[in-house]
């Protein structure tokens, strides 16, 4: 079973490198409409067929790959931050604060997360530019997304505080901010690093979700998300499998990165 996670990360090397050149793989641009074509079978000018608008589908899968890719760290990015800064500030000064901390956590981690997601963008504007909707899914799986996170970091820092090494850093004067960056931070690393790669995964999904209900990435950017809405009509066109490559795509990506990161902790 070890070579499943080689395999795991060549899928995720592939699937990445394949999307960062949509621009030069893709047979035209995700908002080029074929309205001669719409709704057309797989062809050789296009391999998957294009959708009702008549733009290629292999066009926007290609582009909405790296859309989706591109988020979903991004976000994964600013959740380990937010995570890193409440859960570390939390579990290194103890006390009120950590109580605090750990509050608010537990508070956004009774929420389901999808419903508390799906709330506060329907509560936001729906008629905004493709860039803006990009942006606001951005902030809203990294500002929503820090929880979980945070009440690890906030173990590991609590550790640290009753560490011998910190006890021996404050007897040398350390102390404050110093002490922070240069002792607690650095060995929170590890830890924030696997939170990072963990809600990757999570977050691909989330935008996906977002995507179905038409919350996500607004059009014409394609993304996960919107390529799957088609779905919603499956009985219409059943039989047409190549339809189904986009979640087909998106379970394999998925997957991949569940395979890494079992076979990660089984290491560890």
């Amino acid at each position: 079973m070890r070579y499943a996670r080689y395999v795991a990360v060549a899928v995720l090397l592939a699937v990445a490198a394949i999307s960062l050149a949509a621009g030069y793989l893709a047979p035209a641009n995700y908002a080029t409409q074929f309205r001669e074509s719409p709704n057309a079978a797989p062809s050789r000018a296009h391999w998957l067929g294009t959708d009702q608008l008549g733009r290629d589908r292999l066009a926007r899968l290609l582009y909405g790959t790296r859309l989706s890719l591109l988020l979903a760290p991004a976000a994964a990015l600013l959740s380990t931050l937010l995570a890193a800064l409440i859960g570390g500030i939390a579990g290194y000064r103890g006390g009120a604060w950590q109580q605090l901390a750990m509050a608010a956590t537990d508070l956004v981690l009774s929420l389901p997360w999808l419903f508390l997601l799906i709330t506060v963008r329907a509560l936001l504007p729906l008629n905004v530019s493709p860039l803006a909707s990009v942006l606001i899914t951005f902030l809203l799986l990294g500002l929503l997304g820090w929880a979980a996170a945070a009440r690890v970091v906030c173990a590991g820092a609590a550790a640290i505080r009753r560490s011998g090494f910190l006890l021996q850093a404050r007897a040398t004067g350390a102390h404050g901010w110093r002490l922070v960056l240069l002792q607690v931070l650095p060995n929170l690393k590890p830890l924030l690093f696997a939170q990072f790669w963990i809600s990757i995964p999570v977050f691909i999904l989330s935008e996906a979700n977002l995507g179905i209900l038409g919350l996500g990435v607004a059009e014409p950017l394609p993304s996960w998300g919107s390529l799957l809405r088609e779905l919603e009509e499956l009985a219409v066109f059943s039989g047409e499998l190549w339809r189904l490559v986009p979640l087909g795509l998106l379970v394999l990506v998925v997957g991949s990165f569940e395979i890494v990161l079992s076979r990660s902790e089984v290491n560890a």
